[in-house]
């Protein structure tokens, strides 16, 4: 899977989920104040992210520095990667 696919799937996964606009989801967005989410959102975005890419995330300490949608791009693709050269 490639970083753009993995950036898609995430992208498509959380408007679905929270009923986002696709046009107004850029990397920069911050998921607090420009795409409206709040603190339950987040623990809903980590099942949703969890399922997509069947690992776990909830353990992470890196997940309490996101604020941005291009950080969990970052963040996915990172873990990603990561358990495709354990496995």
């Amino acid at each position: 899977m490639t970083d753009q696919e993995i950036i898609e799937l995430i992208d498509r996964s959380i408007a679905s989920e929270f009923e986002l606009d696709r046009d107004a989801m850029k990397p920069e967005s911050t998921l607090f104040d420009e795409l409206g989410l709040d603190s339950l959102d987040i623990v809903d975005l980590v099942i949703v992210l969890e399922s997509a890419f069947k690992f776990k995330i909830r353990e992470e300490e890196a997940i309490r520095g996101i604020r941005t949608l291009g950080d969990i791009h970052a963040f996915v693709i990172k873990k990603k990667r990561e358990m495709e050269t354990q496995g």
